[in-house]
Protein backbone atom coordinates (compact mmCIF):
# COMPACT_ATOMS: atom_id res chain seq x y z
CA UNK A 1 0.00 0.00 0.00
CA UNK A 2 1.21 3.24 -0.75
CA UNK A 3 0.99 6.02 1.77
CA UNK A 4 0.68 9.48 0.91
CA UNK A 5 1.10 12.06 3.44
CA UNK A 6 -1.42 15.15 2.99
CA UNK A 7 -4.13 12.98 1.54
CA UNK A 8 -7.56 12.52 2.39
CA UNK A 9 -7.76 8.67 3.91
CA UNK A 10 -10.96 8.40 2.27
CA UNK A 11 -9.49 9.47 -0.82
CA UNK A 12 -7.12 6.44 -0.25
CA UNK A 13 -9.28 4.23 0.55
CA UNK A 14 -11.50 4.85 -2.25
CA UNK A 15 -8.51 5.18 -4.74
CA UNK A 16 -7.67 1.66 -3.58
CA UNK A 17 -11.12 0.29 -4.24
CA UNK A 18 -11.11 1.81 -8.00
CA UNK A 19 -7.77 -0.58 -8.04
CA UNK A 20 -9.47 -3.70 -6.94
CA UNK A 21 -8.59 -6.50 -9.28
CA UNK A 22 -11.76 -8.34 -10.98
CA UNK A 23 -10.32 -11.30 -9.04
CA UNK A 24 -10.75 -10.27 -5.76
CA UNK A 25 -13.67 -8.38 -6.43
CA UNK A 26 -15.30 -11.23 -7.38
CA UNK A 27 -14.02 -13.28 -4.35
CA UNK A 28 -15.60 -10.82 -1.95
CA UNK A 29 -18.83 -11.25 -0.30
CA UNK A 30 -22.45 -9.88 -2.35
CA UNK A 31 -22.56 -7.07 -0.21
CA UNK A 32 -19.22 -6.30 -0.52
CA UNK A 33 -18.93 -6.73 -3.95
CA UNK A 34 -22.03 -4.67 -5.19
CA UNK A 35 -20.17 -1.45 -3.05
CA UNK A 36 -16.89 -2.38 -5.04
CA UNK A 37 -18.83 -1.96 -8.19
CA UNK A 38 -21.04 0.97 -7.31
CA UNK A 39 -17.88 2.78 -6.32
CA UNK A 40 -15.73 2.11 -9.58
CA UNK A 41 -19.01 3.15 -11.62
CA UNK A 42 -19.36 6.39 -9.72
CA UNK A 43 -15.63 7.34 -9.30
CA UNK A 44 -15.48 6.71 -13.12
CA UNK A 45 -18.18 9.45 -14.47
CA UNK A 46 -16.80 12.91 -14.20
CA UNK A 47 -19.63 15.58 -14.21
CA UNK A 48 -19.79 19.31 -14.43
CA UNK A 49 -22.72 21.01 -12.73
CA UNK A 50 -23.58 24.57 -13.40
CA UNK A 51 -25.75 26.73 -11.81
CA UNK A 52 -27.60 29.59 -14.55
CA UNK A 53 -30.22 32.28 -13.22
CA UNK A 54 -32.76 29.47 -15.19
CA UNK A 55 -31.17 26.51 -14.56
CA UNK A 56 -29.50 24.00 -13.19
CA UNK A 57 -26.92 21.89 -15.77
CA UNK A 58 -25.25 18.90 -15.62
CA UNK A 59 -22.33 17.92 -18.52
CA UNK A 60 -20.75 14.25 -18.67
CA UNK A 61 -18.53 13.18 -21.38
CA UNK A 62 -20.09 10.07 -23.02
CA UNK A 63 -17.58 9.01 -26.15
CA UNK A 64 -18.95 6.49 -27.55
CA UNK A 65 -22.22 5.80 -26.03
CA UNK A 66 -25.31 5.81 -28.16
CA UNK A 67 -28.46 7.45 -26.81
CA UNK A 68 -29.99 4.11 -25.64
CA UNK A 69 -27.12 3.43 -24.05
CA UNK A 70 -27.52 6.03 -21.35
CA UNK A 71 -30.54 6.36 -18.58
CA UNK A 72 -31.22 9.57 -17.36
CA UNK A 73 -33.99 9.39 -14.43
CA UNK A 74 -35.48 11.28 -10.93
CA UNK A 75 -35.64 8.72 -8.26
CA UNK A 76 -37.50 9.95 -4.80
CA UNK A 77 -38.84 13.26 -6.76
CA UNK A 78 -35.18 14.41 -5.86
CA UNK A 79 -32.35 13.01 -7.13
CA UNK A 80 -31.24 13.10 -10.75
CA UNK A 81 -29.54 9.40 -11.49
CA UNK A 82 -27.31 9.43 -14.70
CA UNK A 83 -26.47 5.99 -15.42
CA UNK A 84 -25.59 3.25 -18.20
CA UNK A 85 -22.95 1.50 -19.56
CA UNK A 86 -19.81 1.06 -21.97
CA UNK A 87 -19.45 -2.00 -23.34
CA UNK A 88 -15.72 -3.08 -24.77
CA UNK A 89 -16.21 -4.10 -28.57
CA UNK A 90 -16.19 -7.60 -29.42
CA UNK A 91 -13.05 -9.75 -31.13
CA UNK A 92 -13.74 -12.43 -33.04
CA UNK A 93 -12.22 -15.84 -31.85
CA UNK A 94 -10.39 -16.28 -34.97
CA UNK A 95 -8.55 -13.24 -35.24
CA UNK A 96 -5.06 -13.35 -33.79
CA UNK A 97 -6.10 -10.30 -31.69
CA UNK A 98 -3.79 -9.75 -28.48
CA UNK A 99 -4.63 -6.46 -26.56
CA UNK A 100 -1.22 -4.80 -25.64
CA UNK A 101 -2.72 -1.77 -23.36
CA UNK A 102 -6.40 -1.19 -22.81
CA UNK A 103 -6.78 1.87 -21.24
CA UNK A 104 -10.37 2.92 -22.16
CA UNK A 105 -12.56 2.42 -19.60
CA UNK A 106 -15.40 -0.42 -19.66
CA UNK A 107 -19.02 -1.10 -17.19
CA UNK A 108 -21.05 0.45 -15.52
CA UNK A 109 -21.31 4.15 -14.77
CA UNK A 110 -23.37 5.99 -12.22
CA UNK A 111 -23.79 9.76 -10.78
CA UNK A 112 -26.35 10.92 -8.47
CA UNK A 113 -27.52 14.12 -7.21
CA UNK A 114 -29.58 15.28 -4.99
CA UNK A 115 -31.68 17.97 -6.47
CA UNK A 116 -32.45 21.56 -4.84
CA UNK A 117 -36.33 22.38 -3.49
CA UNK A 118 -36.29 24.85 -6.45
CA UNK A 119 -35.77 22.48 -9.25
CA UNK A 120 -38.64 21.73 -11.41
CA UNK A 121 -38.84 18.12 -11.68
CA UNK A 122 -41.79 18.34 -14.90
CA UNK A 123 -39.31 20.08 -16.40
CA UNK A 124 -35.58 17.81 -17.26
CA UNK A 125 -34.03 17.73 -20.77
CA UNK A 126 -31.73 15.49 -21.80
CA UNK A 127 -29.58 15.37 -25.27
CA UNK A 128 -26.08 13.85 -26.36
CA UNK A 129 -24.04 15.67 -28.71
CA UNK A 130 -20.58 14.31 -30.15
CA UNK A 131 -20.20 12.47 -27.06
CA UNK A 132 -21.06 15.14 -24.10
CA UNK A 133 -24.20 14.40 -22.26
CA UNK A 134 -26.16 17.49 -21.23
CA UNK A 135 -28.93 17.19 -18.75
CA UNK A 136 -30.76 20.42 -18.09
CA UNK A 137 -33.15 21.12 -14.84
CA UNK A 138 -35.19 24.43 -15.01
CA UNK A 139 -35.81 25.88 -12.19
CA UNK A 140 -39.17 27.15 -10.07
CA UNK A 141 -39.43 30.82 -10.38
CA UNK A 142 -39.41 32.92 -7.16
CA UNK A 143 -42.71 33.71 -6.53
CA UNK A 144 -43.90 37.43 -7.21
CA UNK A 145 -43.95 39.12 -3.97
CA UNK A 146 -46.70 40.32 -2.50
CA UNK A 147 -47.94 44.02 -3.47
CA UNK A 148 -49.46 45.93 -0.60
CA UNK A 149 -53.38 46.61 -1.17
CA UNK A 150 -54.21 50.25 -1.11
CA UNK A 151 -57.34 50.53 0.55
CA UNK A 152 -59.62 54.18 -0.60
CA UNK A 153 -60.73 55.55 2.31
CA UNK A 154 -63.86 57.41 2.10
CA UNK A 155 -65.31 60.66 3.78
CA UNK A 156 -68.63 60.02 5.64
Amino acid sequence: MDVIFGRDPFLNALSQILTTPDEVERSANTQARNYVRDAKAMGNTAVDVKELPESYVFVADMPGLKSEDIKVQVENNNVLTIGGERKREEVPDQTNCKYLRMERLAGKFLRKFTLPSNANMDAISASCTDGVLTVTVLKIPPPEPHKPKTIEVKVS
